[in-house]
């Protein structure tokens, strides 16, 4: 008999055990969801106490449309304007969905903690490099990417005290951020209960934040601007001649602020219902920040002041002039504040799912030190991936102080590397179709799946090349686009962990777990490890 089909005849056996009343009393719904993460060949080791609101919501948290959309604004009003922004929004809101879709598709029959990178091994077993690669790129870009939000909301908070009079120096604002890093450090090591309660409290925040930023901006800015200048004005900093370049370039501003659905899949072992409220959370999340970015996007372009004020302000983040034009210095204050809040807690769900990644690539010997990273304290978190990513992104916002070109450089590669991870999933399912015959989950896309993949590949691809292509023209050595640098450093570093290390330990994901079997009548079980 198949080990597959043994699974499931095990799996037969106890549901009909519970429902005749013997065996101990077992959660139904958890009962199931270990058993189809035992079917895929994990045992169970997290708790799932994840609710259902907190696995939907954790991706939204971890998108943070009200920060990565403030925090980038300037990207996107400086290459294209208006007009870019604003249908730039609008396309790739749609190609984006796309691909959430994409992936829920996979998640909903793998849910399991390795994510991206569990997907990739199990669609194309055969090339075990790519598995390795995909995992290893894409818990760094996690890392990187919570690193990014942290320093964000520590320039936010050197915003508001600017408003005030105050001024930090880049020291100042790092030791800031480095107290963000060591607090994001001890939330993530509090339990998925924990986080997933603050992801809820981070998406009401968001929702009633937006409202309130919607409102003031609207309310308090003295010029409106109109409809054709919000939909149609085009503006070129720069120095390029194509004015679909320039557009294209500004798109960059959209798919940052939109990254970030797929944390629930990170978080899939650790929730009940995990094939279908998993999937859902990832393309739920996309569909709800598209609308909520909408909102929150007309109401910047409506109530902007003046562009230029914006091109040459003194804030840490530029569209905190924005706030001031409008709203003045005391109500830009609140403003800054709700983002400041919404962007530490988006961080945050990064180093979850990077503490996760962690986890699951050392248990399939793809990560160094595997019984570190697979211990877990008494809130069952994997924290040593935690503070790992805590001691990584400290190391980075030190960087801030010598350099602000290459921290920049390091936190464009992150938005890169986090979409060059989505890609490697779904170019498996354009290139292999059948390679989730058999394994199905209930979140299917049916006859369009494959159009949805080839659709989100070749935006994948599209946006990968223009994002490491210089943003100004001519390029010099201070505004260069140094993320292809940083992304290359990245997958040399890779490669040389996979030349003198992966490859010689690393032979493909690892199955922890083997069904109960019967020996003189009494059932005995126990967790083996056996390759794929």
């Amino acid at each position: 008999m198949s080990p597959l089909n043994s699974r499931k005849d095990a799996l037969a056996q106890q549901t009909s055990a519970i429902e005749l009343g013997h065996g101990p009393t077992v959660d139904p719904v958890s009962a199931r969801d270990e058993a189809r993460l035992n079917e895929i060949g994990y045992a169970q080791e997290f708790k799932r106490e994840m609710s259902a609101a907190g696995i939907v919501t954790i991706s939204f948290t971890a998108i943070g449309i009200l920060t990565g959309m403030s925090s980038a604004f300037q990207t996107g009003l400086f290459a294209g304007g208006p007009l870019g922004l604003f249908w730039g929004w609008n396309v790739c809101s749609f190609f984006m969905f796309l691909i959430a879709l994409s992936m829920a598709e996979i998640c909903s029959a793998f849910p399991t903690a390795g994510g991206l990178y569990y997907w990739v091994c199990r669609l194309r077993p055969q090339s075990k490099w790519l598995g390795f690669y995909t995992g290893n790129v894409y818990a760094w870009a996690m890392v990187f990417t919570g690193t990014s939000g942290l320093l964000s909301a520590a320039l936010y908070l050197a915003s508001a005290l600017q408003v005030g009079g105050y001024h930090l120096s880049r020291a100042e604002i790092a030791a800031i951020a480095w107290g963000f890093c060591i607090l994001s450090g001890f939330v993530n090591s509090g339990g998925s209960k924990l986080v997933g309660r603050i992801a809820t409290f981070a998406s009401w925040w968001t929702l009633g934040g937006t409202v309130v930023l919607v409102v003031t901006l609207l309310v308090k800015a003295p010029v409106k601007n109109s409809a054709h200048f919000v939909f149609f004005d085009f503006e070129n900093y720069t120095g390029w001649g194509s004015k679909g370049f320039v557009v294209m370039l500004g798109f960059l501003q959209a798919v940052y602020a939109l990254e970030g659905a797929e944390t629930a899949a990170q978080v899939a072992e650790e929730a009940k219902n995990a094939d279908w409220l998993a999937p859902l959370g990832i393309a739920s999340s996309i569909a709800g920040s598209w609308l909520v970015g909408v909102v929150y996007l007309l109401a910047l372009l409506f109530s902007l002041q003046s562009i230029t004020s914006i091109v040459g302000t003194n804030y840490s983040l530029p569209i905190c002039q924005l706030f001031y034009d409008a709203a003045g210095p005391h109500l830009s204050i609140l403003l800054i504040v709700i983002v400041l809040v919404a962007q530490a807690s988006a961080a945050m769900t990064a180093w979850t799912a990077s503490s996760r990644l962690f986890f699951a690539l050392a248990r399939d010997h793809a990560f160094p030190h595997k019984n570190l990273f697979m211990a877990q304290n008494r809130y069952d978190v994997p924290y040593y991936g935690v503070w790992l990513s805590v001691i990584v992104g400290v190391a980075i916002c030190a960087c801030y102080i010598g350099s602000v070109v290459a921290f920049n450089a390091i936190l464009s590669a992150a938005a890169i590397s986090v979409l060059l991870a989505y890609g490697m999933p779904i170019m498996c399912r354009v290139l292999y179709p059948a390679g989730l015959d058999g394994f199905h989950g209930p979140f299917r896309l049916g006859k369009f799946s494959w159009a949805i993949n080839v659709a989100s590949l070749i935006f994948i691809v599209v946006m990968s090349v223009f994002f490491v292509l210089p943003a100004s023209h001519p390029t010099t050595a201070l505004n260069m686009n140094y993320a292809i640098v940083a992304i290359g450093g990245l997958v040399v570093l890779v490669s040389l962990q996979w030349l003198f290390w992966g490859k010689n330990v690393y032979q493909g994901v690892v199955h922890t777990y083997v069904e109960p079997v019967a020996l003189s009548g009494n059932s005995t079980s126990e967790d083996t490890e056996k390759i794929i």
